[in-house]
């Protein structure tokens, strides 16, 4: 099966054909475009969708996804992100090993198909320059024997007559035998282009068109087999990820089997438990006799108090009972007592953790600053090492505010987890000395939860019991309302960042005015604006006094 045998009068129709050929490789290549730009396009949707249903930082929800079901529908969302991932993967191995090959072959084929179409027309061209070459030759034999024979008549008439002249009629038989040379001559050439046209014919049908039309036929082949091996490719992209699909549908499985109900009942147990009992029988008041009418001591009012009141209901207060007391508006008291005894146990608990992870965050700058310390004192030229003391012991000081922060919340942790039956004088006297310590008159948290019926702070009484940090003489010098004159001016020889309050950051080479000059404490107080200053250390900086810079 050859198309130079079978097909060799079909050069216009292989020509057609094979650009059909081509035009079905552009096709298929942007079907495959097409197809990608839906995977790209379905795993932007997906991603938009896992990212509209992810918890947002810090909010009530992410507070819900503590939850066995809430966590399983938040692996559902991670597990759609990696899913969406795959289809990402599958238009990019799809663009670079079908649409970026096929492309290219197309251009390489494109050109090969041009030089075959050529080189055939270059041969049809030739075979009918041969055929016209034959024609020309016949058709000149063809007029030369006929004028022999007319000249061979013109002859045999004059030699008959005898009228004519034998001068005329010598002339005559010249002229016939002349143009019978001419007729042999013709035919000479015409036999011989005859020959040479049958060579060239030859040649042309059984050996320049069969090897031509034989390469466009590979040509074609290649161009099937090549569309076929990418079909397969696009299966196969389409198979490489399914395993890694399928296991992104094993763990949203797994996600789904891990939900335990009973577990999430506990959790709402846990979250929303007020520790109190039920309220007892509530005692029969009998109208008809004048008697001080009281709620039960087993009623659940005083079961939230330590017995020092009873609430009084009357007719128009008539089940108010504590867990639908109204809840006090504004800030709670700094004790939580409130909130129901589970409840605060919680809170108490988050508050004792947050601080104990701030000391340890200061302790860390501390050691930072210790270190850095120890560096300027065996190198002086890196550093002051005194420029560091102020800071360190402001650090001290907070670590030391932080730890009587933790063992007052660990004191009412301790009384709400049964350790202490109830805040004992000592605990009292404790509590005072700490708050006299900070603050000029505080009141002890027992006698706040005295001075409402409900047992809840009021407003006021939350902002008596917040702590008040003593301002510290580093503080006080920012408090003057009325700015300092300037002194002089200053160089940074160095950048500094100022991440501390009460500092300012400088970069390297940049001129400031200094308003206060270092008082033997590492620090100096500069200005860039009217809205800008601070202390950066000494040691940062070159100082031009007033007087100085008149002299420079």
């Amino acid at each position: 099966m050859s198309w130079g045998t079978e097909l060799w009068d079909q050069f216009d129709n292989l020509e057609k054909h094979t650009q059909w050929g081509i035009d079905v490789l552009e096709k298929y290549i942007k079907f495959v475009k097409e197809r990608t730009e839906i995977e790209l396009s379905y795993a932007k949707q997906l991603r938009n969708l896992s990212k509209k249903y992810q918890p947002k930082k810090n909010s009530k929800e992410e507070e819900e996804y503590r939850y066995t079901s809430t966590r399983a529908f938040l692996a559902t969302l991670n597990e759609m992100n990696d899913y969406a991932g795959q289809h990402e993967v599958i238009s990019e191995n799809m663009t670079s090993l079908i649409i970026g090959e096929l492309t290219r072959y197309v251009q390489e084929l494109k050109q090969e198909r041009k030089s075959h179409f050529h080189d055939g027309r270059k041969a049809q061209q030739h075979i009918e320059t041969c055929w016209k070459q034959l024609e020309a030759s016949k058709r000149r034999f063809e007029r030369d024997c006929k004028e022999a024979d007319r000249a061979q008549q013109y002859f045999e008439k004059m030699d008959a007559d005898i009228n004519v002249t034998k001068a005329d009629v010598e002339k005559a038989r010249q002229q016939a035998q002349l143009r019978h040379q001419m007729a042999e001559d013709s035919k000479a050439e015409y036999s011989s282009t005859l020959q040479k046209f049958n060579s060239e014919q030859h040649d042309h049908y059984y050996t320049h068109i069969p090897n031509i039309f034989q390469k466009i036929q590979e040509m074609e082949e290649r161009r099937i087999v090549r569309i076929g091996e990418s079909m397969k490719t696009f299966a196969d992209v389409d198979r490489q990820v399914i395993p890694i699909i399928g296991k992104c549908l094993d763990e949203i499985t797994k996600a789904a089997e891990s939900v335990d109900h009973k577990n999430d009942s506990q959790m709402v147990i846990e979250a929303f438990k007020s520790g109190f009992e039920p309220p007892g029988d509530v005692d029969f008041e009998d109208f008809t006799q004048p008697m001080k009418r009281t709620v039960s001591e087993s009623s659940l009012s005083n079961s939230r108090g330590d017995g020092k009141y009873e609430p009084k209901f009357g007719g128009k207060s008539k089940g108010k009972l504590w867990p639908f007391i109204k809840k006090n508006k504004g800030a709670g008291p700094e004790d939580f007592s409130n909130l129901p005894p589970e409840q605060r146990r919680k809170k108490l608990q988050q508050k004792v953790d947050e601080l104990n992870k701030d000391i340890q965050k200061e302790m860390d700058q501390r050691d930072a600053l210790t270190k850095m310390k120890d560096v300027y004192i065996k190198n002086p030229q890196m550093g002051d090492a005194a420029s560091v003391d102020h800071r360190l012991s402001e650090l001290e000081q907070n670590i030391e505010k932080l730890r009587l922060e933790v063992q007052k919340f660990e004191g009412w942790l301790a009384e709400v987890e049964g350790r202490l039956p109830s805040r004992t004088e000592q605990a009292r006297r404790q509590s005072g000395l700490y708050e006299a310590q900070n603050t000029s008159a505080v009141n002890s948290c027992a006698q706040d939860r005295e001075s409402s019926p409900d047992g809840s702070y009021t407003e006021e009484q939350s902002q008596e019991t917040e702590m008040k940090v003593p301002a510290t003489d580093f503080d006080d010098e920012f408090d003057d309302e009325e700015p300092l004159p300037t002194i002089g001016t200053c160089k940074a020889l160095y950048t500094f960042e100022g991440q501390n309050e009460g500092t300012i950051s400088v970069a390297e080479g940049e001129m400031l005015y200094v308003i206060e000059e270092d008082k033997g404490d590492g620090w100096t107080r500069i200005r860039r604006n009217e809205d800008e200053e601070g202390y950066v250390p000494t040691s940062y900086v070159e100082v031009y006094l007033d007087k100085n810079a008149k002299d420079s």
